[in-house]
Parts: C-alpha cells; sequence; structure tokens
C-alpha cells in the first residue's frame, strides 16, 4: 500500500494513545503504523482503526522506512531516539521539552507560524499545551491590532501532568467523599521528582513543574519563551512583553486560561476582538455572557480546537483586554497540534512519502 509510514513513541501514554487515534483520522495516505514504547509494554496490544496493534520495543532501529515519527515519551527518550529515526530517514514531531529552545529546530503551532516549518533539519518541536492554545486564540489578534503585552493565568488539567496523575487524582477524589482523608497520601503533584506532594483533590496548586530561581515555574518560563519564539521568532524577544501564572486544577482534561493582553491599535473595541477571533483558523468563539454561554473544559474535551469567550475591555485601562481560553490539552495542546504539523507539511509539499 502507498502512503505515509508511521511511528508513534510513547504509544501506550495519554498522548501516545490519541496520536494513533488522530493519525486513524487524518486525511492523510496512511500505509503504516508503528506503535512504539518501552520495553516493559512490548506485546501489549493497543487498538488502531478496526484491528490492534502489537507495541514495539523502541530501539535506534525502530525507524527504517518509517517517513513520520511522532514521539511522546519524555525528553530524554526524545534525545536519545529522535536522531536515530531522523538518521534513518523520518521527519520527527516531538512532543516533548527537548528541542523546544533550540534556534535551529522550529517550535511550530501550524495555525501561527507554519512558515517555520520550511526550516527544519529533520525534528521540529511541539509546543507545551497552555502555550500552544493561548498563541491560537492571540493570533488573529495579533494580526489585526498587534500585541504588545500578554498576561496570562492558567488553570490547568491534572491530565497534563500523566496518568499517574490523573490516577492519584481519582483515589484522592474517593478518600475525600468517603470521609477518610487518611487515605489521601499525595505522591506525584505538583511533581513527582520534587521534595513535597500535595493533596490535588478540592484543591489548587499554584506549581507546575519546578521552581526556577526567579520564583517562576518552569511552566511560567516556558509559556513566556515559547510564546515569544513563535510568534515572534525569538525566544528572547524583548518587545512582545509575556508573565505566566500557572495553576493546577482538580480537572481531569482540558486547560483553562485567563488572558489578559495590550493591543497596539488603541481604536480597537471588544467587539472588534469577538470579530476577528470568529471564524479564525482552530478557534470557536463562545461568548454570550446574556445567556451564559462561555468556553468549559467539559465543553472541549475530546475536541481540536481552542475555545474563546468571556472578551470583553478592560474598564481601568484602554488597549488592555480580557478573554478566556479553553481547550484539550491532551489534543489540541499535544496530540492533534503534532498531527497537524505533520498534515501541514504535506501540505506545503515539505513531506511525500517514500
Amino acid at each position: 500500500m502507498s502512503g505515509y509510514h508511521v511511528a508513534v513513541v510513547g504509544a501506550t501514554g495519554a498522548v501516545g494513545t490519541r496520536m494513533l487515534k488522530m493519525v486513524e483520522q487524518s486525511p492523510l495516505p496512511i500505509a503504516s503504523v508503528k506503535a512504539l514504547a518501552s520495553k516493559r509494554s512490548a506485546g501489549k496490544k493497543l487498538p488502531y482503526a478496526d484491528t490492534e496493534l502489537t507495541v514495539e520495543e523502541l530501539t535506534d532501529d525502530s525507524f527504517e522506512g518509517i517517513d513520520i515519527a511522532l514521539f511522546s515519551a519524555g525528553g530524554s527518550v526524545s534525545k536519545r531516539f529522535a536522531p536515530s529515526a531522523v538518521k534513518a530517514g523520518a521527519i520527527v514531531v516531538d512532543n516533548t521539552s527537548a528541542f523546544r529552545m533550540d534556534p535551529e529546530i522550529p517550535l511550530v503551532v501550524p495555525e501561527v507560524n507554519p512558515e517555520a516549518l520550511r526550516s527544519h533539519h529533520g525534528i521540529i518541536a511541539n509546543p507545551n499545551c497552555s502555550t500552544i492554545q493561548m498563541v491560537v486564540a492571540l493570533e488573529p489578534i495579533r494580526k489585526a491590532f498587534g500585541l504588545k503585552r500578554i498576561m496570562v493565568s492558567t488553570y490547568q488539567a491534572v491530565g497534563g501532568a500523566g496518568q499517574r496523575a490523573l490516577n492519584e487524582l481519582a483515589a484522592e477524589s474517593k478518600a475525600y467523599l468517603d470521609g477518610d482523608v487518611t487515605k489521601v497520601t499525595p505522591e506525584i503533584l505538583p511533581v513527582s521528582g520534587d521534595k513535597k506532594h500535595y493533596q490535588m483533590a478540592f484543591n489548587l496548586l499554584p506549581q507546575i513543574d519546578v521552581f526556577e530561581d526567579d520564583a517562576y515555574t518552569h511552566e511560567e518560563w516556558k509559556m513566556i519563551h515559547e510564546t515569544k519564539k513563535i510568534m515572534k521568532g525569538d525566544m528572547d524577544d524583548p518587545e512582545l512583553k509575556v508573565t505566566a501564572t500557572c495553576v493546577r486544577v482538580p480537572v481531569p482534561v482540558s486547560h483553562g486560561e485567563e488572558v489578559y493582553f495590550e493591543v497596539e491599535d488603541q481604536n480597537a473595541t471588544a467587539d472588534d476582538i469577538r470579530a476577528a477571533l470568529t471564524g479564525a483558523p482552530g478557534v470557536i468563539v463562545q461568548d454570550d455572557p446574556a445567556h451564559q454561554i462561555y468556553p468549559q473544559p467539559a465543553i472541549a474535551e475530546g475536541t481540536r480546537d481552542v475555545y474563546v469567550g468571556r472578551i470583553r475591555e478592560d474598564a481601568e485601562n484602554p488597549g488592555f483586554f480580557h478573554m478566556w481560553n479553553v481547550s484539550d490539552n491532551l489534543l489540541k495542546g499535544a496530540a492533534w497540534n503534532s498531527m497537524q504539523i505533520a498534515e501541514t507539511m504535506d501540505a506545503m509539499g515539505l513531506i511525500q512519502p517514500k
């Protein structure tokens, strides 16, 4: 069968299983799909279309004949095996932080900077989930009115920390509702490798990833510098001002963000912002306060778009606006954006089946 030969690395994980689903649903001609994971997962069966895939152990020889390799198995795995995939002739789309800040590797959200794909050398980085949904919502505004400043507060789902964190949330919630809080023994959140762990159920944690020396978390650092790289082509661009506060909330899937931003066009109104977003690629506007219509995680889960609402002018500062956005962090924030990059490269003539 002619078409693309695709490999999914980390195929058994929360993102990997969704990557397989995105490949299955893709309009691209797919000749074969290979599910790759660690040795302990080898032999497992994963559903794909009307059949099953047998998981294979990831090795340096796994990429022979592969056209597209979608990685989501952790940064150390990507650093170890992505070069092997490129050497074998595959295009790597990496959904980890391993290559995002490398100036030689494009960091791409197809609705925002597809032209960056032309500069790839075999590896394309998929941005952080919280960054992706924010820039998708802001790009139509930036194009229409200019963008000077971004201040974002995130409300991030537990699913962004992986399946073990979701399991911990479920166990804690049950213990809490059963009235036996002594059974709440956190081991994963806010960061599995950090010194302390806190209850997630019925709680909020203002820490995602480890703290840097300047008291920002690494998640906040990523949002700041990834946004600059995607929108301005320079992770340290001095003109676009970005700051972030990232909070984990007890929601399984779909991140929410309150985005406070300043535009260059001082004549812009909330209606203008809303009009710019209506019909924009990857954006669905849900903004009717009079009828209590606004984006919610439960609505976004399982879909590929970024939902935007609560668009309003700041009452005290001309040129500043507020908006609320929600998106499925495991789809648009990871699996779908990765496959969308591959589809965009195909449409631009940057890849073709061997």
